[in-house]
């Protein structure tokens, strides 16, 4: 499959940022009503189902993977979804929301120490600028205070969350710089392995999720667009940007979060986190410039 351009690519970060800005909304209604890992599995367990028909015409070159990258596929479900979300869904009982944002906001700094050691793709000092303002800012957006007083148990969940989201983009970036299979299956197969693992995990450890029909609504809305869709323009635009670029643009996320909020359960938003807002979109941009004679860091 062709690298998408990389305006194009940015695009889709952007686009994918956007739908998962509303997924915080949307699990509002209904995790006060299903278990939080069981909820997390039936989202992203139903999202590799809606997958299937398309496996189904991949068959034949799913038969000829090799081993290793199942097992790099398996891998990469398991950090994300089975690891980093069930995390956060388990921390989720101790610490706010905001707390949860701030761990997503942290992630590109582990993207890229693992980006630089990893695969030998450097940013330039521009570039690395833009990451660190970013970073700052939504740091600042939601202040060290979405942290404090945590349960002890809930910051090691929350720094297993870090970990695992920083991580993620590195394992797709690899697999798709190699081109060995196409962002279908590079998104599918993950969410089959880590999707099923956290619902085998929920239904054991805290059971069936029983929810109204409204609310296998919102779960069945939550894994056709929030999961398949925006995985798969995520996956996709990785082809074209480095995975320190890409997630970056993801701090625009939890911002357009409580954007939402502010707009539809009339949560305010101070003069500072206005500026801070200001300071996450300078920086995602700084971190896309590329000059033209900059070969740094080209994918070999």
């Amino acid at each position: 499959m062709p690298k998408p351009k990389r305006p194009l690519a940015i695009g889709e970060v952007i686009l994918a940022a956007g739908i998962w800005s509303t997924s915080f909304v949307g699990i509002r209604y209904v995790v006060g009503s299903a278990p939080p890992l069981t909820l997390a599995g039936l989202r992203y367990f139903i999202a590799f189902l809606l997958f299937l028909p398309f496996l189904v015409r991949r068959r034949g070159s799913l038969q000829s993977l090799r081993r290793g990258l199942w097992i790099r596929l398996a891998l990469m479900g398991l950090v994300q979804y089975a690891l980093g979300n069930g995390a956060l869904f388990w921390a989720l009982k101790w610490v706010s929301s905001t707390a949860g944002a701030l761990t997503q906001s942290l992630a590109p700094l582990v993207t890229l120490v693992l980006e630089l050691l990893w695969l030998r793709e450097r940013l330039s000092a521009r570039q690395l600028s833009g990451v660190l303002v970013a970073v700052s800012g939504s740091v600042f957006f939601f202040g060290p205070e979405a942290a404090s007083g945590t349960h002890p148990a809930a910051l090691a969940l929350l720094g297993i969350t870090v970990v695992a989201f920083g991580l993620f983009p590195v394992l797709v970036r690899e697999s798709s710089r190699s081109s060995e299979v196409g962002s279908v299956v590079l998104t599918a197969l993950p969410l089959g392995f880590g999707g099923g693992a956290l619902l085998i995990l929920g239904l054991i450890f805290q059971g069936w999720a029983w929810l109204s029909g409204a609310e296998w609504g919102i779960v069945l809305g939550l894994a056709a667009v929030n999961t398949t869709v925006a995985y798969l323009l995520f996956t996709h635009a990785l082809r074209g940007l480095r995975a320190t670029e890409a997630n970056v643009i993801l701090n625009l996320s939890p911002l357009g979060t409580a954007l939402i909020a502010w707009a539809t359960l009339g949560e305010g938003l101070s003069a500072a986190q206005g500026l801070a807002m200001v300071a996450v979109v300078a920086g995602a941009a700084l971190a896309q410039w590329r000059r033209g004679v900059d070969r740094r860091g080209r994918d070999r």
